[in-house]
């Protein structure tokens, strides 16, 4: 593994002591990012490689890179596209999605997992969430299935890291005959009884966005069992190509660079340590902030998160964001709107009170890899001296 992970997560421990909490923190200490994506020599080698090769654009490296992801996902095939919004919309492509097709997603997610369908031309539901794991309710979807509505294909988010209730949702895809997309863009490497997600649905999607669990500074995968899924797929990012300069359908350009994918390919190598990084930085939380109001993360039994972000709740989020902001702890609100009442959807009729109530609590802390102990530590005497002094 590359050595460019902070051992101190840019804290000045020199100048770090140990009080006990809860007091006010007067530590001075440098900022705490929300995000700090870690490249290194490796990164910087295999690029250069790269562009000493001359092929810059879709060539061997993005073929490496498929072929490696799709076994770290257990899968038989991966599409490299250009950002994990293309994937969605490739994937719902390749599936036959369209208009008259119905398509249900969380309303608690980036606003990609709706826009996705909503570009195929289908008409985009919303079913609420569980309040504890903040992915998609799947007892409230079959209960939707069984009062007869439409359902054409599910896109289950795996939110902040944590697997949506795959098992039911694959009972239910059975059952109802629906397609199962998974939104795995937070989730790389997250595993459901030993078996990773990008593996359960029909297809699934993944980004490398900087802030993600690995990246490519833009890129996106699809993976599936499916080689027909594949090669739809793998067409519509390509203009629709069958060979040369001959096309079978419309499509766009949504293929990923040998660039991006030489970034790829070594992230995908400290995918493990970086996420047990953040597994450990998780743990650490969880145990000193047991004993404040806060609502932490929850873990099933046999799930394997893997903390894209920590994210807490409190009834005085907004306060206590202000507190740790002014500590220079930065803090991030995923998602202060829910997309059933973002502009584009604001005509559907939705009930969703979960999903709504979760946008005005939650707050994610900082949990990627650049954080150390002592930057856990700082963070939580700071929410500790917030919590005391709004007694």
């Amino acid at each position: 593994m590359s050595s460019d992970i902070p051992t101190d997560g840019g804290v000045d421990t020199a100048a770090v002591d140990s009080p006990s909490r809860p007091q006010a923190v007067t530590r001075r200490t440098r900022p705490i990012a929300i995000a700090a994506p870690a490249l290194g020599d490796e990164e910087r080698a295999r690029v250069d490689a790269v562009v000493r090769s001359g092929q810059l654009a879709h060539g061997t490296e993005v073929e490496a890179f498929e072929s490696e992801f799709a076994e770290f996902c257990g899968v038989d095939h991966a599409v490299a596209t250009s950002n994990g919004t293309t994937a969605l919309h490739a994937a719902l492509v390749a599936l036959g999605v369209g208009p008259g097709s119905r398509v249900v997603t969380t309303p608690f997610s980036f606003v990609a997992s709706a826009n996705a369908a909503a570009l195929c031309g289908a008409e985009v539901g919303f079913v609420d969430i569980d309040p504890l794991t903040y992915n998609l309710d799947v007892d409230a979807l079959e209960a939707a299935l069984r009062a007869g509505e439409q359902v054409d294909a599910v896109v289950a988010v795996h939110l902040f890291g944590l697997p949506a209730d795959v098992a039911h949702l694959q009972e239910l895809a059975d059952e109802f005959d629906f397609a199962l997309v998974e939104d795995a863009a937070q989730a790389h490497g997250a595993a459901v009884d030993g078996q990773r997600v990008g593996s359960f649905g029909d297809v699934a999607c993944f980004s490398f966005y900087p802030t993600k669990n690995m990246t490519t500074g833009e890129g996106g995968m699809i993976t599936t069992d499916s080689a027909e899924l594949t090669e739809a797929a793998g067409r519509f990012i390509d203009h629709g190509r069958v060979s040369g300069y001959e096309h079978a359908t419309v499509g766009h350009n949504y293929r990923l660079t040998d660039l991006a994918a030489a970034i790829g390919r070594v992230q995908l190598t400290r995918l493990p340590g970086f996420n047990d990084r953040r597994r450990e930085n998780a743990a650490r939380y969880d145990d000193l902030l047991a004993d404040t109001p806060l609502v932490t993360p929850m873990e099933p039994d046999g799930f394997r998160h893997v903390y894209h972000q920590y994210t807490v709740r409190s009834a005085d989020r907004d306060g206590l964001a202000a507190h740790l902001a002014a500590e220079e702890i930065g803090t991030g609100v995923y998602y202060p709107i829910p997309i059933h009442r973002q502009r584009p959807y604001a005509g559907l009729d939705v009930r969703a009170p979960i999903a709504e109530r979760a946008a005005d609590e939650v707050l994610s802390l900082p949990v990627h890899p650049g954080v150390s102990p002592v930057d856990v530590e700082r963070v939580a005497d700071a929410i500790h001296a917030y919590v005391e002094a709004n007694r």
